[in-house]
């Protein structure tokens, strides 16, 4: 178990049925670990034209199936997530390799 030094903030998005958009809630802070990007996990997201950025580690009972995470004034998307067992959640978090398109 790495030490949690890391502070990302959890962000879930919802449909709003009214406004007829996507709105992504305040983020939740929680301390997590920040890990290296394997590189089987790098090539499995380039064949989908993802990105792979970071990883963190989190207390699997503070992940609630959010979507996005912001860590150091950056958004990011969570494209994966592992249980590494039943204490761990692993966050795979990238950006789209075509943003602008």
């Amino acid at each position: 178990m790495g030490r949690r030094n890391a502070v990302i903030g959890l962000i879930t998005t919802t449909y709003n049925d009214d406004t007829d958009k996507y709105v992504d809630s305040s983020p939740r802070e929680v301390f997590a670990e920040k890990k290296s990007i394997r590189q089987s996990e790098f090539y499995q997201a380039q064949a989908t034209g993802l990105r792979p950025e970071l990883t963190f580690v989190v207390w699997a009972d503070e992940y609630n199936d959010e979507q996005k995470l912001s860590f150091e004034g950056n958004e990011y998307n969570i494209i994966r997530t592992f249980e590494k067992d039943e204490k761990e959640t692993e966050l795979i978090c990238s950006g789209l390799v075509n943003k602008g398109a």
